[in-house]
């Protein structure tokens, strides 16, 4: 856990990557252009070494923010918007070329492509805004208790402290809703963002697959095949990754081979601090999606 810890943070501290420069391979990018009172315009970070056959998006997602607050450093991320156009290989460095659509007093509008070569991995819309004051008001659902320690669980490619009262590699249907609790190792409050984006690209797919009897996210590559291919995260109101966090997480619905969800962080005092939402591939084995279809329609409701 602490290698990932560590391998994490260190992904998320990109250098400067000067216009024009080549990836690996020797492979040229497109050069981007000069973005007026932004100091640089892209960036290269090192990937996790995961036994994953191909990027974590959740890397690509947490790299995107640590890019737009790199190019535009005198506002926050409000809201990042990707889409991922292919797998990413985890052999080769990615480039992250900014773009800057508007910058004004309050807010900025960036568009960043993640290259690997030639190919683009992925592409994100970023919005930033200038830290203001206001009236506040919200309506969500109270925050339970915090699970006691006996009820951590372990997600592979999460390295911190992890709470649930439920097992979402259970086989047994369930309605498709889970949360969890979060806390990681003390970390520079800049990195808030970052990490939060990677944390939300986990366990969507999984909350999805609920209502099927039989199957859970750790069938994928077996009973199935994912891929993210669409995240967006807003955020809220200032907070910290090394407080306790609660992800609520819904999947409204799965259908056509794809599955929907979307989920809140709140702050153990109740404070709903940023959202998400993501769409995904979900590509059935043919003989699995027919035993799925024979299931009571009602452990799908």
């Amino acid at each position: 856990m602490a290698d990932l810890w560590n391998n994490l943070l260190a992904s998320l501290d990109l250098r400067v990557s000067p216009p024009g420069a080549g990836t690996a391979h020797g492979a040229e990018t497109a050069t981007t252009t000069a973005i007026p009172d932004i100091p640089a315009t892209a960036f290269e970070g090192p990937n996790l070494p995961l036994n994953y056959r191909r990027l974590f998006g959740g890397q690509i997602l947490g790299q995107f923010v640590r890019a737009a607050e790199l190019a535009c450093p005198d506002k926050l991320v409000k809201s990042v918007h990707t889409l991922f156009a292919r797998e990413g290989s985890y052999d080769e460095p990615v480039r992250y070329e900014v773009s800057c659509q508007h910058q004004g007093r309050s807010f900025a509008t960036l568009s960043i492509l993640a290259r690997q070569s030639a190919r683009v991995v992925a592409s994100a819309a970023v919005s930033m805004h200038v830290d203001e004051d206001g009236p506040q008001a919200q309506h969500v659902e109270d925050v339970p208790a915090l699970p006691a320690p006996e009820y951590g669980v372990t997600f592979d490619l999460l390295p911190w402290e992890t709470r649930a009262f439920d097992d979402l590699n259970s086989l047994a249907a369930a309605p498709p809703e889970y949360e969890f609790w979060m806390r990681t190792p003390p970390v520079d409050p800049r990195l808030t963002a970052a990490l939060t984006a990677y944390a939300t690209d986990l366990n969507l797919i999984g909350t999805a697959l609920r209502p099927f009897e039989g199957v859970s996210q750790r069938g994928n590559g077996t009973a199935f095949n994912s891929a993210v291919t669409a995240h967006t995260l807003w955020l809220h109101r200032p907070f910290r990754t090394d407080d306790w966090l609660l992800l609520r997480q819904h999947s409204p619905l799965l259908a056509h081979g794809r599955c929907f969800g979307r989920g809140d962080v709140l702050t153990a005092a109740g404070e709903l601090v940023a959202s998400f939402a993501q769409e995904a591939l979900v590509r059935f084995d043919p003989a699995v999606a027919q035993d799925l279809s024979m299931q009571p329609a009602a452990q799908h409701g």
